[in-house]
């Protein structure tokens, strides 16, 4: 039986088979460009598999960063002039007012911290780069909300906070941009106007070319963070009397807490407040939606 096969494999398949290898060595070309065609080929799509998966993981530790029991208020930025007068006729936008109806009537926060975003026209030191860090106004729980690490130096505390005092922590590009290799801490920094000393240098945060589930692009290694009453009272540019009052709030709940119903308590807040130009992005259910 066994010599049976062998006969019927050499006698049927055997011809094929040297037929194959002849009109190989007899097309070198073509069977060269055929075969790396394939391995091209093959190997653009494990690559395209493997960019797409690295890409989502990057996703996943970027809003793990932030956090999954956040939440968080975003104030919706006017494209021009225009339309923020506009939208000023129909809304004051977000204050601390709101922020403190949230707390009121929202029970299970841990933390919570609003935000005043300030981009200036001029830093001294003069950046290394062109790329010109952001202030960002923060209440001293924002570190926790934001798990926001301390490689050098220190955070501001909350006495610091209300005296609006004026300090900063650097972020880690901020830092090197502006002083390079040297230690910022206890040097000053002058933002428009107005100096800071740098306390503290925060430690490396991951970051995302394109917006997350709401929130804007930022490179938040590029961000000079200051007490947040130090941004409302010592920095102002030409349009802040008609921006919103914070920019942003930052909620932190209690471990357990029902995050769904938070965000919904949220958005029923914001029709009575009338905050139809914010949105709210909720990291516990990895959903965002915007308040009408």
């Amino acid at each position: 039986m066994i010599d049976a096969r062998s006969h019927l494999w050499s006698t049927d398949y055997l011809p094929e088979l040297r037929l194959g290898l002849e009109n190989l060595r007899a097309h070198k070309l073509r069977s060269l460009l055929t075969m790396l065609g394939m391995i091209f080929g093959v190997a653009a799509v494990v690559a395209m598999l493997s960019i797409g998966a690295g890409a989502q993981q990057e996703v996943m530790a970027f809003i793990e960063q932030l956090g999954v029991r956040n939440l968080i208020v975003e104030a919706r930025e006017a494209p021009d002039n225009q339309t923020l007068q506009k939208t000023r006729k129909l809304s004051a936008g977000l204050s601390f007012q709101d922020l403190r109806v949230i707390q009121s009537n929202l029970d299970g926060i841990s933390a919570a911290s609003a935000r005043k975003r300030f981009t200036p026209s001029k830093i001294m030191p003069k950046p290394l780069v062109n790329d010109i860090p952001v202030v960002y106004g923060i209440a001293p729980a924002y570190k926790t909300i934001g798990n926001l690490q301390v490689a050098s130096g220190r955070f501001f505390d909350q006495g610091e906070t209300t005296a609006a005092s004026p300090v900063a922590v650097l972020g880690e590009a901020a830092a090197a941009g502006i002083f390079g290799a040297d230690d910022p801490v206890g040097r000053y920094v002058k933002v428009n106007d107005q100096w800071f000393r740098v306390i503290g240098v925060a430690g490396p945060q991951l970051t995302v070319q394109s917006d997350v589930a709401g929130i804007p692009a930022q490179d938040r290694n590029n961000i000079i963070y200051v007490p947040l009453y130090s941004s409302v009272f010592r920095l102002e540019d030409g349009q802040s009397a008609q921006k919103d009052e914070i920019d942003g709030i930052y909620l932190q709940m209690n471990q357990g807490a029902d995050i769904p119903g938070a965000a919904a308590m949220i958005r029923g807040i914001s029709f009575m407040r009338a905050m139809q130009f914010a949105t709210l992005v909720s990291f516990g259910s990895v959903d965002w939606e915007r308040s009408r």
